[in-house]
């Protein structure tokens, strides 16, 4: 079935999302990362849609949900969750499946530590930590802070190819959609990738944001890391201690790729389906 587009206020901000598979009771939550939109889990929402109704937000200041008037106070982990918990009840969710990629991982792990606890039964973390390598930081800042604004789309397509190579392979087709569903027009007719750049106060305003070793100790339900094999973001040892510490994840390096994963191959389906069909 194809996908629905859908909008709720949220902790009084209008999000919105895009379900998959509304058929099925059982429910996937997959939450994009940083400066993208709900709709990088197209593909991955499309498998599981088979067996689980999947829900992609857009996150707060990105693609087509709300920005933030008060992007110091409410782009942060902690309002994050909230808008997940409002989401999860205004929809009737008691209990869910959570796949974040980079940032919609981190807001998983500090929902399923608190705001969610209990209701995340299986948690899956794409190249994401409890602790984030700084350079790596400083240089995802460089791009999502101050974004670029083309003449083209095909410009802004290309610009995407250059810092999401890491992703791993991408078709053509894929890369193509990347852009037209993260694209917004300027006043001035130029094109620039769809978010709020103001989110990135979230760095400045909440520095600690993303350390979340305490939250990650107290887990105490299954957990799966996909880690890109030339990830700059979480870097082996971290990953080596979150499968040794707290929940005691199960790690697997993805080849070909740096961070973050696409989540657009079969051998990627295969491992996120196999870990939430054991549920």
């Amino acid at each position: 079935m194809d996908p629905t587009s859908n909008y709720l206020v949220c902790a009084g901000r209008e999000l919105h999302y895009t379900e998959w598979g509304a058929q099925h009771a059982d429910t996937v939550i997959a939450w994009h990362g940083l400066a993208r939109t709900g709709r990088d889990m197209d593909d991955m929402a499309a498998h599981l849609s088979k067996r689980w109704r999947v829900i992609c937000p857009d996150t707060l200041g990105r693609g087509l949900s709300q920005w933030s008037p008060a992007p110091d106070s409410e782009y942060c982990l902690g309002f994050y969750e909230q808008l997940a918990v409002s989401l999860l009840d205004q929809l009737g969710i008691h209990q869910c499946l959570w796949l974040g990629t980079s940032m919609g991982g981190a807001i998983g792990l500090h929902a399923a530590a608190a705001g969610l606890r209990g209701r995340i039964r299986r948690l899956v973390m794409n190249d994401i930590g409890p602790e984030l390598a700084a350079p790596a930081v400083a240089r995802i800042r460089s791009y999502a802070g101050s974004p670029p604004a083309f003449a083209t789309v095909g410009e802004l397509e290309q610009y995407f190819r250059t810092v999401y190579k890491p992703y791993g392979w991408l078709s053509d087709a894929q890369w193509r959609r990347l852009t037209e569903t993260s694209t917004r027009r300027l006043p001035d007719g130029r094109v620039t990738p769809h978010y709020d750049p103001a989110m990135v106060r979230q760095f400045i305003a909440h520095p600690t944001d993303y350390d979340q070793w305490p939250a990650w100790d107290s887990l105490e339900i299954p957990v799966l890391v996909l880690r890109g094999q030339d990830s700059d973001l979480l870097l082996p040892e971290v990953a080596e201690a979150m499968r040794n510490r707290g929940p005691r994840a199960v790690v697997v390096t993805m080849p070909d790729c740096g961070h973050a994963p696409a989540l657009n191959t079969p051998e990627q389906y295969a491992l996120v389906e196999r870990f939430f069909a054991a549920a």
